[in-house]
């Protein structure tokens, strides 16, 4: 029933421009949820939680990273000396240099043989003829080893070349956490208690909206009764005026009489006007809590009831249900468990860690076959281990500070288990004299109205004074505005029960 007339209230704030539109507090309360500009930044707050949550969950999943590089070095990587390259260089050259001595023996040797065989009786020329030719063929020999030996040496000084001063590299990169001292665990219940507290800073929110909106709402209520008692004060007090001012010119009443009536008639016009101000006012919060414009012509549905306090609420002194439903304690019952995880999160680095790692890596030049100007790449794989060893006490003082900021939060939440006890023990004794005040207040309104009767009867047959008459206006405006003000009261400190037993919900 509730929800189809919020539907029909709610489809009535969409009416033509000039109309007015009709509202309940239900329907303020789903607007103001709605328009709410901090309930949004808690959405916001909720949604980041979440994702903060999906990512400490990533934490548990193999990681896959690339890398790439280039390197630019103005000198190059050398494995010989500059020595070793002449020596390489020239080999040829110093092998030919050792073997001359070789050949110049045996050129000695060959010009011997000639003598003797000269002395033999052999003929000279052919053997000097056959002598040349034999260290022509040497020299050149010699002369083709030189260059050989050469050419081979400058191969393998090439052969030694690095050629790193341009460097290409990459790599694929995959770690899968092993154990990481509970860290991991730590970091995800800590992101799971996160997006709860975010949850419960909404419904605090939420509450924080709701309670505004409904004083608000009943603020409006009661200056739209107490303007309409300031009307009809007023016109009874003109009436009053005009009967005064017939009896002075009849003679049967002083001027002093007729001008304390009119004083009176003031008193009312301005009292009507600061209440009449006073709602326009209240009007413009209203809108502006619920997103209306801020001059937009609303009408709520409480402002023509004849009793205010139709429903009352039994004052219910339950501790436990508040300590169970606000969220103000589960958000410091949250912060304790969160401070706890972060101990754990910096105790674990204490403990050993270990990965699983695995990949492949290229570059350019690379070693796999030599030196070689071209990528080439291998896979690998294998297991990474870290042991803290010493760190001068670093780890066990901040395990001390958060120690110290999770008894810092216990005590906070005892704290305010204490203030909402007595928070609640409050609202119940409001409600008790809200109660009781209306009760009174109908009494008293009943015996002003029967004072306020008879005061007329007797005026109108002569035997009271007008400023008698004036009194019990007067007594009856009073009664009249405590009974508003009392059946209010009895609303707000309703309202108030709720919030403190942290039931007020939409």
């Amino acid at each position: 029933m509730v929800i189809a007339l919020s539907f029909i209230i709610c489809h009535l704030s969409f009416s033509p421009a000039g109309a007015q539109t009709l509202l309940s507090l239900d329907s303020c309360r789903a607007m103001a949820l709605r328009n709410s500009k901090q309930l949004g930044v808690a959405a916001i707050k909720q949604d980041v939680a979440q994702n903060l949550r999906r990512s400490a969950r990533t934490k548990y999943l193999p990681h896959v990273s690339a890398i790439g590089s280039y390197q630019y070095t103005s000198e190059e990587l050398s494995l010989l000396n500059d020595q070793q390259k002449t020596s390489l260089s020239n080999i040829g050259t110093t092998a030919a240099t050792g073997l001359q001595g070789l050949a110049g023996g045996v050129q000695q040797q060959l010009g011997q043989l000639g003598q003797m065989l000269g002395q033999m009786g052999v003929p000279m020329e052919a053997f000097q003829q056959m002598a040349g030719q034999m260290q022509q063929q040497m020299g050149q020999t010699l002369t083709n080893t030189a260059g050989l030996l050469n050419t081979e040496g400058q191969k393998i000084v090439d052969a030694f070349r690095t050629d790193t001063r341009n460097i290409f590299a990459g790599s694929i990169l995959v770690t899968q956490p092993l154990f990481m001292g509970g860290a991991i665990l730590a970091l995800n219940r800590m992101a799971d208690i996160n997006e709860d507290m975010m949850q419960y800073s909404a419904d605090v929110r939420s509450q924080a909206v709701l309670y505004g909106v409904d004083q608000a709402y009943w603020q409006v209520v009661s200056l739209k009764h107490k303007q309409e008692l300031a009307q009809s004060f007023l016109d009874v007090v003109k009436k009053l005026d005009s009967d005064v001012q017939k009896m002075i010119e009849e003679g049967v009443a002083t001027r002093s009489e007729g001008l304390s009536v009119s004083v009176k008639v003031n008193e009312a016009e301005m009292t009507l006007q600061k209440v009449n101000d006073g709602l326009t006012l209240s009007r413009m919060l209203l809108c502006q809590k619920i997103g209306l414009p801020l001059k937009e012509p609303v009408i709520l549905v409480d402002e023509n009831a004849e009793s205010l306090a139709t429903v009352t609420l039994q004052p219910q002194l339950d501790v436990q249900q508040a300590v169970e439903n606000r969220p103000e304690l589960k958000m410091l019952g949250s912060a304790v468990d969160l401070s706890h995880e972060a101990t754990n999160l910096l105790r674990a680095a204490n403990l050993p860690q270990v990965a699983l790692t695995g990949g492949y890596a290229i570059s350019n030049p690379n070693v796999l076959n030599g030196f070689e100007k071209k990528f080439g790449g291998f896979w690998n794989v294998g297991v990474l281990v870290r042991i803290p060893i010493w760190n001068w006490g670093d780890v066990a003082y901040k395990v001390r500070a958060s120690k110290g900021a999770t008894a810092i939060a216990n005590l906070e939440l005892d704290e305010a288990r204490d203030l909402i006890e007595l928070q609640v023990n409050q609202s119940t004794l409001k409600v008790e004299e809200a109660n009781k005040r209306l009760a009174m207040a109908q009494t008293a309104i009943e015996r002003a109205e029967e004072n306020l009767r008879v005061a007329n009867v007797g005026f109108q047959e002569g035997v009271i004074t007008p400023t008698t008459v004036m009194e019990a206006q007067t007594a009856w405006l009073q009664a009249r505005s405590q009974l508003i003000d009392a059946q209010i009261d009895v609303r707000l400190s309703q309202v108030d029960l709720q919030k403190a037993l942290g039931i007020l919900n939409p």
